[in-house]
């Protein structure tokens, strides 16, 4: 029997469970103090994050962990092929989904309208000798990958530090550490359809959403996931797309750009081969690539596949 904590880090239930109940508290106490450190460094709703102030400064010599995470993000664009980037801050900012306009650190340079697209302007962000370069104009976004970075982060160090294996949930984000598998409830909204299943230890479940987080400007209600190649919220094809992965940020990074991609999002994931789990805008499922389906007389799993 599991040993599970709950509690809240970057605005979301967060949830920690171990098998050895013994490695609890210690753990939880661990992984606070780590999501804590996160951030203090990446926070975009932060003014005194180390982000926000680099931000102010137009680059800067950055510490390990941002480091880690600007790179994560920028290796998140390239393997996404430019649907998953960290240069939407303005972008939501305007939409509402960024801090109060008096906390927004100024960026030097043109408007939103006159300079490069997101998913081009990634390319220019430099992170060389740990120092940064941020393009004039672009306000960096960390969210679409260090929560899961974060998620894979604690899972790793947990297990090292404590021997245990473990579970922890930040959000829609989930990894995992260890031989244990563990019972996944994989569902959007409590009216969405639902599905349990059993994820191998190692493995990795992130779920991308344009229900959940969502902004009203006048008439308009807008969701937060947007798209890098017009700067507004992607087309909601997909009411959520989950996917498994053997890390977090993998499956975050593909859950994300499923939603981006809209109509393309199924040949895309079937092309990675990981699980996905899709849930149109009326309801209906899409299983790919060996997500199992729940049955009367099967517990549904997935793979235990290759990790890292």
């Amino acid at each position: 029997m599991a040993a599970v904590a709950d509690f809240e880090a970057f605005t979301c239930a967060c949830r920690l469970a171990v098998t050895d109940p013994a490695a609890l508290g210690p753990a939880l106490a661990h992984v606070e103090e780590l999501l804590g450190r996160v951030d203090e460094a990446a926070s975009s709703f932060r003014p005194d994050s180390e982000l926000s102030r680099l931000e102010r400064a137009g680059g800067g010599t950055v510490t390990p962990l941002l480091a880690s995470l600007i790179r994560t993000a920028l290796d998140a664009a390239d393997r996404s092929g430019g649907a998953v980037v960290p240069t939407l801050g303005r972008e939501l900012i305007h939409l509402g989904f960024g801090p109060p306009a008096e906390d927004a650190p100024a960026a030097p340079g043109p408007a939103v309208s006159t300079r490069p697209l997101p998913a081009e302007s990634w390319r220019k962000v430099t992170l060389d000798a740990g120092v940064l370069a941020i393009p004039p104009g672009v306000r960096l976004d960390l969210g679409a990958t260090a929560k899961a970075a974060a998620a894979d982060r604690a899972a790793a160090e947990v297990h090292a530090r404590f021997g245990t294996s473990v579970l922890v949930s930040l959000g829609g984000d989930l990894a995992t550490a260890g031989d244990a598998a563990w019972e996944v409830l994989v569902q959007d909204l409590p009216t969405d359809p639902a599905c349990q299943v059993s994820l191998a230890g190692g493995w990795a479940i992130a779920t991308s959403s344009t229900q959940k987080r969502r902004r009203r400007s006048g008439t308009l209600e807008a969701h937060h996931i947007l798209d890098p190649w017009t700067a507004l919220p992607a087309l909601e094809v997909w009411r959520s797309v989950t996917v498994a992965a053997p890390d977090c940020v993998s499956a975050n990074t593909a859950s994300t750009a499923a939603v981006v991609r809209g109509t393309g999002a199924v040949a895309g994931l079937r092309g990675l081969g990981y699980p996905a789990r899709l849930v149109r805008a009326d309801g209906d499922v899409v299983e790919l690539n060996g997500w199992p389906t729940d049955s009367a007389d099967h517990r549904p799993a997935l793979p235990a596949g290759s990790r890292r």
